[in-house]
């Protein structure tokens, strides 16, 4: 800041005038919307547009799937519904406002630098995604300013645009499900969380409207401006924490502003203020705004070179430090949706499967997104995925799944997935390699050193760390050697222990607090200040000198002048008030202090003589315990007292004493001295050496202890041997039902599989649990919609009650089962059961559904059939019935008439006839039991008074060669023999 306050006028003038142009640029920044349809898609486009005013602010680009071989009549077709200027794409074309491009046919399309560029495809007819291709391009090249929208459409295209969209800080609309012409496209979208909004299709022009006006567009320049919104940031840093538990004041401003702008313009806040306001009123916009920080752009095999450097040269340096059965550890900081955690996974898999080496490999994948966390562990991704992965890879390490694609378990049982915060978690550790890639560009300077102090202690010696290609080292440039520094591959350094990164603080949340505005209160001055202050001057000016040591004699207080008496002794520095004894007092200030403590009471030695400015200056030396006051802390004041010394009277005259006399005193005097100095010693000696005693026994006691310690942790040693064996015994029978729960698993797949038979399960929210493939045939349904309410999907059956039945299943417990029939035609058995666990607890409801098509249709035939046999019958007079052994009726088909029983099955004939039309019936049936041929005989029989005559056919019914019953046909010819007796009586 200071740099551009020095800068004179003339060059700031300067510096404008050549940063005009570039200025207006930004200033005319505009919205780019990225338009993806499929099948359905020119209905939508025409109502989208019809809703559009004619010059919206912003750029539109169609990109559809198109037939390669027909000319696109979309430009025409779209003329009717906007005044906006429509065109088929070029290439090169600038992208202008108020501007309508259209894909041309057979041609993928790219944005950079605002201009649109064609390009043959790389992929054949029906591999292709050119949604995606273009939406990811204008993710990467407008950031904020890109807007994703998808219309209409099957299959699973438009997922991977709109996400990188997302993840850039731009807008992203899904046409809502129940709207489209076509679902696939848009419930797959909404499915992958890639959203900001559902809406019919009429409403997105209303919120692309709204929008604009609100979004700021033009980038943050001016560090003033963070600085105004940084404690406004702390807030919203704060109410984030508060609801998330995660901490964002260690992302850059810029990222965090741009996010909290994007927010502001979709709920149309112009202020920041009434946005912080507006989050702490609604909870429901925190986590919106949290999910938005939440930056997920990843891809499989992102940016190409640096996995092939990974793969040819990386891999194979750490495999080789392997020995067989080692296992290579990696960690994946910030994994999102996992597809660079499964990349890794590949690559070793790939190198190992070339090596001798039987070896393990165990990869953490960590987010704190707990949505993205989630989706990776179930290892299920959309089709568009065919743009990332080779077709080698997709065959040996997906499996197909309808429109989707699920990675294998020798892959997926590598990787462990788990919500982690890289800034507040610990770490782990003893890794072999870190692959933490665009995070910390998103990430302020100060959290950055801590992520690589974190990254340099997880790795074990030369573990490698690999870094986004927009990331670098910083000031840890000497913690890591360079491996490949273009394609950001680095090796950690075995530093010494005091230059190692410290993780001590990394672990604590740093987040400030709002600071409270204080007001200022004017403070009274109290009476007790003026004896303060006289205290201070009386002590200051007539007390002596003096100074507080502890019990290992260090100067913990001075007061007054002490400087006379005490000063520091050279070398390093030391408070040990008998090393800073001037000369003359050293000895009689280390005697004074022994016999203070040793008696514990008040000690004064007097005329001791101290050399001050080259005189000598005689004082009083006074020591003071003071473990009364002091909690017998062994504190002592030492109070140093000038004494003045009398001088001779004028009158008198001083004798003189001879030279050699003045030399015996002088040496007397030393002598004394030595001797006081010696006699101190040696008392200290003395008090040194019980306090060695004291010490030694104390050793000994300590040396007990330990050796009891030992000991005991020997025994405890022992015992977690012993349990550490009961814990491998336990995961060895617990891996092995693991084992045996996977083989079930596949078991039970391949069962229902083979089966064909349509089985959904749904918890007791009625929310998909899981299904069999054949469901997909009935039901429209994806891996990515289990989870989600069974009402929110769209069925293939005639057939509107299912919620119901299936809520009245649980209600009554009862097991509901009914033909139900499909748009094409096919019927199903439909059963909806409860599910029960083996406590016998319901979780549920199990709906299967078998094809009866066959079924059906030969039940209609044969019921037609059966019709027809009755009707004629019916029309001809005659009785088709069937009798077993003992002749009891077995079954009948139309009936005989004025028989009394409508039901004759169970009954024999003396139940209907006479006794002598019995006899006569029984004889004819018995022969032909007896005989096994068939017999054909008219009889008469009394029926409601009158006599009927009957054409009566016995046949033999066999069941293994044996007669088992008969069969009889008994046709009523009555008006037959009355017209032959009419005849033969005119003849």
């Amino acid at each position: 800041m200071a740099k551009r306050n020095s800068t004179s006028p003339k060059t700031t003038t300067k510096k404008v005038a050549s940063n005009k142009k570039t200025i207006q640029k930004k200033e005319d920044a505009f919205l780019i919307v990225g338009i993806g349809a499929s099948a359905g898609g020119l209905e939508a486009f025409k109502t989208f547009f019809s809703e559009l005013p004619d010059a919206p602010g912003m750029a539109f680009v169609i990109v559809q799937h198109l037939d390669p071989t027909h000319k696109s009549l979309m430009v025409d077709l779209l003329k009717k519904y906007t005044k906006m200027q429509i065109s088929e794409v070029k290439n090169h074309t600038e992208v202008l406002k108020d501007h309508v491009y259209i894909i041309p046919p057979n041609k993928d399309m790219a944005i950079f630098n605002g201009i649109l560029h064609l390009m043959e495809p790389s992929l054949p007819r029906g591999f292709r995604k050119p949604i995606d291709f273009f939406q990811r391009s204008l993710a990467n090249d407008q950031g904020v300013r890109a807007v994703g929208i998808i219309l209409s459409g099957t299959g699973t295209e438009g997922t991977m645009g709109l996400k990188d969209i997302k993840g850039h800080g731009g807008l992203t609309i899904v046409q809502d499900p129940e709207t489209a012409q076509y679902d696939g496209m848009p419930r797959n979208a909404i499915s992958a969380g890639v959203h900001d909004f559902i809406l019919p299709i009429k409403e997105i022009p209303k919120l692309l409207i709204k929008y604009s006006k609100n979004r700021n567009l033009k980038p943050i320049e001016k560090p003033l401006e963070i600085v105004k919104t940084k404690d406004q940031l702390e807030k919203i840093f704060i109410l984030l924490r508060n609801e998330t538990g995660c901490n964002f004041g260690d992302y850059k401003d810029s990222t965090v502003i741009r996010r909290v702008e994007k927010r502001m313009a979709i709920n149309q806040i112009a202020k920041l203020e009434d946005y912080i306001k507006y989050l702490q009123k609604n909870t429901e916009e925190v986590i919106k705004l949290f999910k938005e920080l939440l930056i997920g752009v990843t891809s499989f095999f992102r940016d190409t070179d640096p996995f092939d450097i990974l793969k040819k040269e990386v891999v194979p340096k750490i495999i080789e430090k392997k020995s067989n059965g080692d296992t290579i550890r990696v960690w994946i900081p910030g994994c999102s949706t996992g597809e660079e955690a499964y990349s890794i996974a590949i690559i070793f898999n790939e190198v190992i499967s070339k090596q001798k080496k039987n070896l393990k490999v165990q990869i953490f994948a960590s987010d704190i997104d707990e949505r993205a966390i989630n989706f990776a562990r179930l290892g299920v991704y959309p089709d568009t995925i065919v743009t990332d992965v080779s077709k080698d890879r997709l065959h040996s390490y997906f499996y197909i799944e309808g429109q989707s694609y699920r990675i294998k378990k020798e892959i997926r049982d590598q990787i462990v997935f788990a919500e982690h915060n890289l800034m507040k978690d610990p770490p782990f550790s003893k890794l072999d390699m870190i692959s933490c890639r665009n995070l910390l560009i998103y990430l302020n300077i100060e959290a950055q050193k801590k992520v690589f102090s974190i990254f340099h202690y997880a790795l074990i010696n030369e573990g490698v760390l690999f870094l986004g290609s927009s990331e670098s080292l910083g000031e840890y440039a000497d913690a890591f050697e360079v491996i490949d520094r273009k394609n950001k591959f680095f090796k950690r350094k075995n530093l010494q222990p005091d230059k190692m990164p410290q993780l001590g603080y990394n672990f604590k949340d740093s987040l400030p607090t709002i600071k409270a505005t204080t007001v200022p209160i004017l403070k009274r001055v109290q009476h007790d200040n003026l004896a303060i202050i006289t205290q201070r001057l009386l002590i200051s000016n007539y007390a002596p000198a003096c100074t507080i040591i502890d019990n290992k004699g260090d100067a913990v207080y001075f007061s007054g002048n002490t400087g006379k008496y005490l000063q520091p002794s050279p070398g390093e520095a030391s408070l040990n008030v008998v090393d800073m004894a001037r000369e003359g007092l050293k000895t009689k200030l280390s005697s004074i202090i022994s016999k203070a403590r040793k008696s514990k009471k008040l000690e004064v030695t007097s005329n001791v003589k101290v050399k001050t400015n080259g005189n000598f200056q005689t004082i009083k030396l006074t020591t003071r315990p003071l473990n009364q006051s002091l909690n017998d802390n062994g504190y002592l004041m030492i109070i140093f007292e000038d004494i003045e010394v009398s001088r001779e009277k004028p009158g008198k005259v001083k004798k003189v004493e001879p030279e050699n006399v003045s030399e015996v005193n002088a040496l007397q005097q030393e002598l004394d001295t030595t001797k006081e100095y010696l006699r101190s010693t040696i008392e200290q000696l003395e008090v040194s050496n019980e306090e060695l005693k004291s010490s030694n026994e104390e050793l000994q006691s300590s040396n007990e202890e330990l050796q009891s310690t030992n000991e005991e942790l020997e025994t405890s040693k022992e015992e977690l041997q012993s349990v550490n064996e009961e814990i491998v015994t336990v995961n060895t029978e617990l891996q092995g039902k693991i084992d045996e729960l996977a083989q079930a698993y596949d078991d039970m797949n391949n069962l229902l599989a083979s089966t064909e038979i349509g089985t959904i399960f749904l918890d007791d929210k009625l929310k998909i649990k899981r299904f069999t493939p054949s469901m997909s045939k009935i039901i429209n349904l994806i891996q990515t919609d289990i989870g989600r309410p069974v009402e929110h999907l769209s069925s293939n059956l005639n057939y509107d009650t299912l919620v119901s039945d299936v809520k009245n299943v649980l209600a009554k417990l009862t097991p509901f089962t009914t033909p139900v029939k499909s748009h094409d035609g096919i019927w199903y058995q439909m059963q909806i059961m409860p599910y029960r666990t083996a406590q016998n607890v319901i979780e549920g409801v199990v709906i299967t559904f078998v094809d009866i098509t066959i079924e059906k249709t030969l039940a209609e035939e044969l019921n037609n059939i059966k019709e027809n046999y009755e009707h004629l019958l019916e029309s001809t007079k005659t009785i088709v019935y069937t009798q077993d052994k003992n002749l009891i009726y077995t079954g009948i088909a139309n009936t005989y008439p004025d028989i009394k029983y409508r039901n004759i099955e169970g009954k024999t004939d003396k139940d209907f006839f006479s006794e002598k039309d019995t006899k006569k019936l029984e004889d004819i049936k018995k022969k032909v039991l007896n005989t096994g041929e068939s017999i054909r005989e008219t009889v008469s029989i009394e029926l409601g008074g009158n006599t009927k005559h009957y054409d009566l056919t016995v046949r033999p019914l066999y069941v293994n060669k044996t007669i088992n019953g008969i069969a009889c046909t008994s046709t009523d010819v009555t008006e037959l023999s009355v017209l032959q007796k009419v005849e033969s009586k005119k003849k």
